[in-house]
């Protein structure tokens, strides 16, 4: 997870501390951003589907507070799982918050590692993913390059790799986008795009009903890649057949949540998807 900036922005409110000061950033993090349950299933799954075997190791690179990682072992006894992230702080929050509410066997399964992942040593993994595109901080293609061929040594000779992406033409906007959610809104702040680079500068900020803030939750500086590009250079790192799934949309246009191989793709103004390679 990206280094995180909590400028609380407080305004008193008859109970003392604001809204903004006694929330908790990595469970707002999670609500409005992370859909754990979905990747971990669509990781199962399509693995499933590619190999005809389950996947039982799963390794989650920029792990932030692990709660992928926490999930995948609840599929079977057979699950392990290793987080990866060089921010002690939220692996502490998520030794805490996290594996510290499983019980005592999924604990023993989950392994929590403080390093960058380009240093990382781990035991060879069915699956590695690497979400919320995080791994958009490498913004050079010798160093993306580097990233996935250390990431295909660290796979089993069967072994598949599961990245995300966004795009569509809003991507390339300077622009804030607001979603309500109960208690909170989320907002996503393009702050600033380079067209020569690639550039991109981006943060998460949280508004409340009390009109408190957490301003720059958290901040990225990313490349912002695209779909040709990251395929591409997963051939080069020594993948075979990248594949790009593609979200479907219900009746009122909307992302369903079932994401399938498509070879084309659709022009929205904005979407999200995953890539999936083979070892």
């Amino acid at each position: 997870m990206a280094a995180r900036s909590e400028e609380i922005l407080s305004e008193e409110t008859k109970t003392g501390a604001t809204m903004a000061e006694r929330a908790d950033v990595h469970e707002l993090y999670e609500e409005s951003v992370q859909n754990v349950e979905e990747e971990c299933n669509f990781v199962r799954d399509t693995f499933r589907s590619l190999r005809g075997r389950e996947a039982t190791s799963f390794r989650e690179d920029f792990c932030g507070t692990a709660s992928a990682a926490c999930y995948w072992t609840g599929f079977s006894s057979e699950h392990t799982a290793i987080g990866v992230d060089i921010d002690a702080d939220v692996l502490e929050w998520g030794r805490k918050n996290r594996v510290g509410r499983l019980n005592p066997d999924r604990q023993a399964r989950v392994r929590l590692m403080q390093s960058d992942v380009m240093d990382v040593r781990t035991e060879q993994a069915d699956t590695i993913g690497a979400f919320n595109f995080s791994y958009w901080i490498f913004q050079t293609r010798p160093l993306m390059i580097e990233y996935f061929s250390k990431i295909h040594a660290a796979l089993k000779p069967d072994g598949v790799i599961f990245l995300d992406a966004f795009g569509g033409y809003e991507a390339f906007e300077e622009m804030k986008e607001k979603t309500k959610y109960d208690n909170f809104t989320y907002v996503w702040d393009q702050a600033h795009y380079s067209p020569v680079t690639g550039e991109m500068e981006c943060h998460i900020h949280f508004k409340f009903p009390d009109k408190s803030k957490i301003k720059r939750a958290f901040s990225y500086t990313w490349r912002l890649w695209t779909l040709p590009e990251i395929k591409e250079l997963l051939l080069e790192s020594g993948f075979k057949n990248p594949t790009v799934y593609w979200e479907g949309t219900d009746e009122d246009g909307e992302g369903d949540g079932v994401f399938t191989p498509d070879e084309r793709g659709e022009a929205d103004a904005g979407w999200i998807a995953y890539i999936v390679a083979e070892k």
